[in-house]
C-alpha cells in the first residue's frame, strides 16, 4: 500500500519524513495540501492535520501529523532497515539532536526567511537581527560539529535518525550563507549526506517547485499575499520566543496588526 504524506518540499519536517521513507523504501505520494498558508484548510488535510501543518501522514486508516510522532510510527510500522541505534542511550542521543534542530534550530532559519523573503524588518532592525541570526546558527554548527565527532555519520558508522534530522535544516542555513565550516568533520559529513539519494530526492522536489512557480515572482506574488492577510505564517512556540528574544517583537505585533500571522486554532471534532 501506497501511504500518502501531505507535503511541501520546503517544510524541513516533511523533508525528514520523506528521507525516513525513502531509506525504508516506502512508497508514498506527497501531495501539496490546498490552503496551506491561509489559515485554513481543505477538509482532508484537517482531519489528517487539524494543526493545519505539514507533514501530515495517511496510511489507510491512520492519519498521523507532528513529524517526530510520524517518525515513530514509521519506525515501528516498518521496522526494517532500522533508523534508530541500538542501545538506549544512542536512541535518546539521536531523539535529542532531532528536538534541538525541530525547535532551536528551526527557529532561526525560519525567522530569517521571515525577514529576507517576507519583509517583517527593514533597515537598521533586519541588519541587527539577521547578524544575530547568522551567529545563532554558527554556535549550533559548532554544537552539531562537536555532536558528530570524527564519526562518517551522527549515530556512528550507519545513516539514522540523528542525520535525516540535521540534514534538511543544515542546508537551509548553507542556503542562507551560513554552512559547515570548509575543512571540517562537519562540512565531510554535510557533503557525504547530501549524496543520499533519498537526500538528493528533497533537493529535486524542491528544485521541481522552482522550475513550476518562478522562485522570483512566486516569491514576490506571495510577498504580497502576506500583506494583503491572504497568505499567514504560522508564529507559536519556538519560532515565536526566538523572533521577541530577537528583538522582532514589533514584528509579532504588526503582524498581528494586518492580520498576517496566525497560531493554532482549536482542534474541530
Amino acid at each position: 500500500m501506497t501511504v500518502m504524506l501531505y507535503d511541501h518540499p520546503l517544510s524541513p519536517y516533511a523533508q525528514k519524513v520523506k528521507i525516513a521513507l525513502m531509506e525504508k523504501n516506502v512508497p508514498y505520494t506527497a501531495p501539496l495540501p490546498m490552503g496551506i498558508g491561509s489559515g485554513t484548510s481543505t477538509n482532508d488535510f484537517a482531519q489528517a492535520s487539524p494543526r493545519g501543518e505539514v507533514p501530515a501522514l495517511i496510511d489507510g486508516d491512520v492519519k498521523i501529523f507532528d513529524s517526530t510522532i510520524i517518525l515513530e510510527y514509521i519506525e515501528d510500522r516498518w521496522p526494517t532497515p532500522s533508523l534508530l541505534p541500538a542501545t538506549p542511550e544512542a536512541r535518546a542521543r539521536a531523539r535529542m539532536i532531532e528536538d534541538v534542530m525541530d525547535t532551536h534550530f528551526e527557529a532561526i532559519t525560519w525567522g530569517m526567511s521571515e525577514i529576507i523573503n517576507f519583509g517583517r524588518a527593514e533597515g537598521a532592525l533586519k541588519d541587527k537581527m539577521l547578524t544575530e541570526a547568522a551567529a545563532q546558527l554558527r554556535r549550533w554548527l559548532t554544537w552539531l560539529q562537536t555532536q558528530l565527532g570524527s564519526a562518517p555519520w551522527f549515530g556512528g558508522e550507519h545513516f539514522d535518525r540523528a542525520d535525516l534530522s540535521v540534514i534538511p535544516y543544515v542546508n537551509g542555513a548553507a542556503g542562507f550563507g551560513v554552512a559547515p565550516t570548509p575543512g571540517s568533520s562537519l562540512a565531510a559529513w554535510h557533503e557525504r549526506a547530501n549524496a543520499r539519494a533519498s537526500v538528493t530526492q528533497c533537493r529535486e522536489d524542491i528544485a521541481a517547485m522552482a522550475r513550476v512557480t518562478d522562485p522570483t515572482g512566486g516569491l514576490a506574488q506571495v510577498r504580497e499575499m502576506v500583506k494583503r492577510g491572504e497568505f499567514k505564517r504560522e508564529y507559536r512556540d519556538h519560532r515565536l520566543e526566538w523572533m521577541i528574544k530577537t528583538g522582532g517583537i514589533e514584528v509579532v505585533t504588526e503582524g498581528i496588526a494586518h492580520n498576517n500571522i496566525r497560531f493554532i486554532n482549536e482542534f474541530t471534532v
